[in-house]
């Protein structure tokens, strides 16, 4: 069976690419490399949301690793428990998508869901195995 780590590394994955995303739309007010030609900042409107995303990966995502953590600590790491980690990083790579290039609150809320229910489907395994 293939085991929770490799969900949490595609978390880690995620939370690298935003970093990296994140340094481009800082470059041209940082370091001034990219800069329209009047001198402004071309990713000036996205990069406050990819600097949000980027923080929100530190938050409920926290709940998903100590969950797979004791999981597999536990030798508890069935299929069920792996399809919620990875219904865990489709709905992270969903929010991220829906934060980063929209504005639109009321879908991030509804997409978080998948976030939500899947990290507590996981809590949910985590405490059948105790």
């Amino acid at each position: 069976m293939q085991s929770l780590i490799l969900p949490m590394a595609a978390h880690v994955a995620l939370a690298t690419l935003l970093y990296a995303l994140l340094t481009v739309a800082r470059a041209p007010k940082i370091w001034g490399i990219g800069q329209r030609a009047d001198g402004s900042n071309p990713w000036a409107t996205v990069e406050p949301r990819i600097s949000a995303n980027l923080s929100n990966q530190f938050e409920w995502p926290l709940l998903f690793h100590v969950a797979c953590l004791l999981l597999l600590q536990s030798g508890s790491d069935s299929a069920i428990a792996l399809a919620l980690a990875w219904i865990f990083i489709a709905g992270r790579l969903i929010h991220s998508g829906v934060q980063i290039l929209t504005a639109n609150i009321r879908l991030r809320g509804l997409v978080f869901m998948i976030n939500f229910l899947a990290t507590l489907g996981l809590w949910v395994v985590v405490l059948q195995a105790r």
